[in-house]
């Protein structure tokens, strides 16, 4: 390993990170068993909250991240050969809450009663802090939608916040840190007395300071993935409907928050309704856009219902949203994320996704998996987005599952835009690790009919560049010339036009595209390669009418 890497890799931590690091490491006991707190009573009605896609197939059948396991032995709960992101979903509960949950109620019981069985106090990946936090919601939920926990739920419902109280995810922070705040204020709530009490100011305090550095300005969450905004989002919103339902409202205070972050996920979805796939982010993680919507309406939130302009600057974020005529553009000129927490971002400084006329055309590949694997590493690499590579490197150094060591700077930002045309201009530094390279310059010009692309390359010496171009699944393509692409539908009408720079040598390729964790779907690639003496500049135009 590169001490260099590592270097530019922990320089950015903060410093209780470090600590959080060091203190999950030490031996600490176990949690002792004590009688249950006595639980509080609600003093307003529960309002429903968003609901998931069902995931148990069986009391012991599980379909989690587009795979289908049985958990039937004790030992299945940490299966070895399971992902462990899979894992992790397993432990969740989701289902409890999810469509039909009323018609799974048998099943319910027996995972329930399974689970506290054969996942001792600290055994396994059940105990981690991040599943304990979601599980631990989710039972709550379960109960004020009407259900009742027996006594030995209640028992490990309690037992589970004592041992989360101790374990706060600190190392991590960002959107860890707040799915634990939750689950402490979520036992907090339900439980009463002493012990109940402190947990309640344990997750509000966390809160309250970490909601102010988490939400931007611009209603953005700070990792930056349209995926996590929405997981995060659905928090503060279940938040908000507990403590109106305990008439413990007058501790909720991020009512704008809530209506800043309603219209940055508006901004953020294409026509389609889902949401951009920039850095981590797939579908079905977290509830869809509409659900989330309708969600917040049940709970009277206001939200901005505004028509969006032709160019919608989320300043603080650093994406662009772009929208004449039929067309919509999404442009991502933002960091990675904030520099202590980069776990999510990808090297895809200046990718962009494109609809036309409700279709999604051109894509970011999404993604499929977590962990250390080479598919993880090539899913955060530059070249598994639509922009620009040289020599082969990605634009900002990502390494391991969630590891980033120099990362691209974006400067130099320019913004014009009317109801006919908007251009946009803005450079980055991420190449300038390598010798002879200098800042990558890419200016958009956006029409009712086409999309103009101009990638300009400062440096000296040869080097090699490549320009990418992800096309939906649904859309095929024909090499119609040299330097020219038909993107056709189903009929096999053209329906959009792509030309590469004559300058470059552009062919086809076999790309795939992850809508969804656990999904491979075949699609088309455009490359277009060059070796060129820098500086140089490479114009590329796609024109749907």
């Amino acid at each position: 390993m590169s001490w260099l890497r590592m270097y530019h890799t922990l320089r950015y931590l903060k410093p209780v990170q470090i600590y959080g690091r060091l203190l999950r490491h030490l031996p600490r006991s176990g949690t002792k068993v004590r009688p249950v707190p006595s639980t509080r009573q609600p003093v307003a009605s529960w309002t429903q909250p968003g609901k998931y896609h069902p995931t148990m197939s069986g009391s012991d059948r599980f379909f989690l991240l587009n795979e289908e396991h049985e958990v039937k032995t004790s030992q299945d709960w940490s299966n070895v050969k399971r992902d462990r992101l899979w894992l992790y979903n397993l432990h969740y509960f989701d289902d409890l809450n999810a469509d039909g949950a009323a018609e799974r109620l048998k099943w319910h019981e027996v995972y329930m009663t399974r689970w506290i069985k054969e996942n001792p106090t600290g055994n396994g990946p059940g105990w981690e802090p991040y599943p304990i936090s979601r599980r631990i919601v989710n039972w709550i939920k379960w109960q004020l939608a009407g259900n009742s926990l027996k006594n030995e739920a209640l028992q490990s419902l309690a037992q589970q916040a004592r041992y989360l109280t101790r374990r706060v995810e600190w190392h991590l922070l960002g959107n860890h840190i707040l799915a634990n705040a939750k689950a402490l204020l979520f036992a907090g709530i339900f439980f009463q007395g002493k012990e109940a009490d402190a947990w309640l100011r344990q997750g509000l305090a966390i809160l309250h300071d970490e909601v102010q550095e988490q939400v931007l300005a611009d209603g953005g969450h700070f990792e930056l993935s349209p995926m996590y905004h929405a997981i995060v989002l659905e928090d503060l919103l279940d938040i908000l409907n507990l403590l109106r339902s305990y008439g413990y409202e007058e501790c909720f205070e991020w009512d704008e928050d809530l209506s800043a972050m309603l219209r940055w996920l508006e901004t953020m979805c294409h026509p389609d309704g889902e949401i951009v796939l920039f850095n981590d982010a797939a579908f079905g993680m977290a509830l869809p856009p509409q659900a989330l919507f309708e969600y917040a309406e049940r709970l009277e939130v206001e939200k901005d219902t505004i028509s969006l302009p032709e160019m919608t600057c989320l300043e603080d974020s650093g994406y662009i949203r772009l929208q004449h005529g039929g067309a919509n553009a999404f442009l991502d000129l933002a960091p990675l994320g904030p520099d202590y927490l980069p776990a999510h971002g990808h090297a895809d400084t200046f990718t962009f996704e494109l609809s036309v006329r409700g279709q999604r055309m051109l894509v970011d590949s999404g993604t499929s998996c977590y962990g250390q694997s080479a598919e993880r590493l090539r899913q955060r690499g530059t070249a598994a987005h639509n922009t620009l590579t040289i020599d082969g490197e990605d634009s900002s150094e990502v390494w391991g599952g969630f590891r980033v060591a120099r990362r691209a700077r974006v400067g130099d930002v320019l913004l014009d835009s009317n109801i006919d045309t908007s251009k946009i201009q803005a450079s980055h530094d991420g190449y300038l690790r390598l010798r002879g390279v200098g800042l990558h310059t890419r200016k958009w010009e956006m029409t009712r009919k086409s999309l103009k692309i101009c990638d300009e390359m400062e440096g000296t010496g040869s080097h090699k560049i490549e320009l990418g171009f992800l096309v939906h699944p649904e859309i095929s393509v024909a090499q119609a010339g040299a330097h020219h692409f038909e993107l056709k539908d189903d009929n096999g009408k053209v329906i959009a036009t792509i030309y590469t720079d004559v300058a470059m040598a552009a062919a086809l390729q076999e790309r795939t595209y992850h809508p969804e964790f656990g999904l491979w779907l075949k699609t088309t690639g455009i490359s277009a390669k060059s070796e060129v003496e820098l500086p140089a500049s490479f114009n590329s135009e796609i024109i749907w009418e």
